[in-house]
């Protein structure tokens, strides 16, 4: 599986769901318009920006996607974002019972061979990491971030003190902090 080099953010978790079947990547939610009351979230972005180099913006193809990707884009710089747009096809993702207002699919609902050819040119052959570079679940349990009855105030306060959003869960903590950090680096925060 290819690895995407940069962030991707999108709207819900099927359309991440949808990305992470094709690709290795670091998928980011905005939970649709609750973006716009989540300054803890656009932190994130930013960060994620600012480390990565990029973010690649990938929103659905219908007014809801545009007044989000409007809303990312006042609050970080043009050249950190790379806008990736889906072709407005008309139709219905199979697990709705109806269409959008709009009759548009989204991301989670677009051809396979659609998204593989938009995202293709931000993919490099996965090379797995050293074993020591990179942070696991593993490491998140010995360090009592998970498994843990008082797990999730630790992640908390964590997550609070380093500017990320508190009610990440430990999976999206594990993706940004190995973009953010290095092992040791973590370490040295913790």
């Amino acid at each position: 599986m290819k690895k995407i080099i940069y962030p991707i953010i999108v709207e819900g978790k099927y359309d991440k769901i949808k990305i992470c079947s094709l690709f290795n990547a670091t998928v980011i939610t905005t939970g649709g318009f609750s973006i716009f009351n989540n300054n803890e979230k656009i932190a994130l972005l930013k960060k994620l920006a600012l480390s990565a180099g990029k973010i690649i913006l990938l929103t659905d193809s219908d007014g809801g996607g545009h007044l989000i990707r409007s809303h990312i884009k006042t609050h970080l710089s043009p050249d950190m974002i790379i806008n990736l747009y889906t072709p407005k096809t008309q139709g219905k993702e199979k697990r709705k019972r109806e269409a959008s207002r709009e009759g548009v699919l989204g991301v989670e609902g677009i051809d396979n061979d659609v998204l593989i050819s938009l995202l293709e040119p931000f993919t490099e052959v996965s090379v797995p990491k050293a074993s020591g570079d990179t942070i696991t679940k593993a490491d998140l349990y010995f360090w009592g971030l998970t498994g843990r009855d008082d797990s999730k105030s630790r992640r908390e306060a964590l997550l609070t003190s380093i500017d990320l959003p508190h009610d990440m869960t430990p999976n999206a903590m594990l993706s940004a902090i190995n973009i953010l950090y290095t092992k040791e680096e973590f370490e040295k925060l913790l």
